[in-house]
């Protein structure tokens, strides 16, 4: 039988939220979202597969880390571990970080499946649980820094996190997709409101009053100037089309809306290079 996905009504706001109210809320979503997530993407992602977006943009195809054999790497927001675990298929030595109990759940089942282990923590990108100087590589495929309030402080543990010279890399919702519904059809490709307005998304649970999910927006200004400020240097943004044959759906993701306007922004920098 067929899992039937239960949602709780919720109201959507436009208003500020701090980095506390976006944890909270953001880990119970998740930790509520996570079976219905991996049974509807798991098969897509892999179990030990590396996917930057619903475009289907593989890292063995965008070569953003370069070579991670030997190397040292953390995926932040690692879910269910399966872009840690294609790493770790690759000879690197990979480790998850998550704020979902429940994905963390997910990422020792498929390590059992798979028998490639991804040694995990339950953790915020605002408060990394390593020491200085610890890894080659960081990286986020599609998710965890758009939940995160305070992003100045997540960017700036990252590279406290890296080896002088390290790679951050980190793919996002394409900063565009603000401005329209979230809606795959033609109707949703009509634009709503201004791009420039970072006002946060907030859902709140019409039973309870909480505050269910919590999402941040920036503009790519605003990710190039902020890796700046920290340290990096960026080279690589990439925009990956949707393939003509690619018709899978993923929430506001489609093939109607990506061959018009970008679902994915995908952003590459080195810490510390002149």
């Amino acid at each position: 039988m067929q899992q039937e996905w239960l949602h709780p009504p919720v109201t959507a706001h436009r208003r500020p939220a701090d980095e506390q109210e976006s944890r909270s809320a953001n880990g119970a979503d998740w930790d509520r979202y996570a079976d219905e997530y991996q049974a509807t993407h798991g098969e897509f992602l892999g179990d030990a597969g590396f996917v930057w977006g619903p475009e289907g943009l593989t890292e063995a195809d965008a070569r953003i880390l370069g070579d991670v054999k030997g190397r040292d790497v953390l995926e932040v927001g690692s879910g269910a571990g399966q872009c840690a675990r294609w790493i770790r298929s690759q000879g690197g030595r990979a480790f998850g970080l998550d704020l979902s109990h429940r994905q963390l759940q997910h990422s020792r089942r498929v390590d059992e499946i798979t028998g490639v282990v991804v040694p995990s923590v339950r953790g915020t990108a605002t408060d990394l649980p390593f020491a200085d100087n610890t890894f080659d590589v960081v990286f986020s495929s599609f998710g965890a820094l758009q939940f995160v309030a305070d992003i100045d402080t997540a960017v700036a543990e990252t590279a406290r996190v890296l080896r002088p010279g390290g790679r951050f890399a980190f793919s996002i919702t394409h900063p565009t997709r603000w401005m329209f519904p979230d809606d795959p059809t033609e109707e949703g490709l009509t634009a709503t409101q201004s791009y420039w307005d970072r006002t946060p998304y907030v859902e709140v649970d019409d039973e309870t009053g909480r505050t269910s999910y919590v999402e941040h927006h920036r503009t790519l200004g605003d990710w190039v100037q902020l890796l700046a400020a920290k340290g990096f240097r960026l080279t690589t943004l990439l925009e990956p089309e949707w393939p003509a044959d690619h018709d899978r759906l993923w929430g506001g993701w489609s093939r109607v809306r990506g061959s018009v306007t970008p679902g994915t922004a995908l952003f590459g920098a080195d810490l510390g290079h002149s």
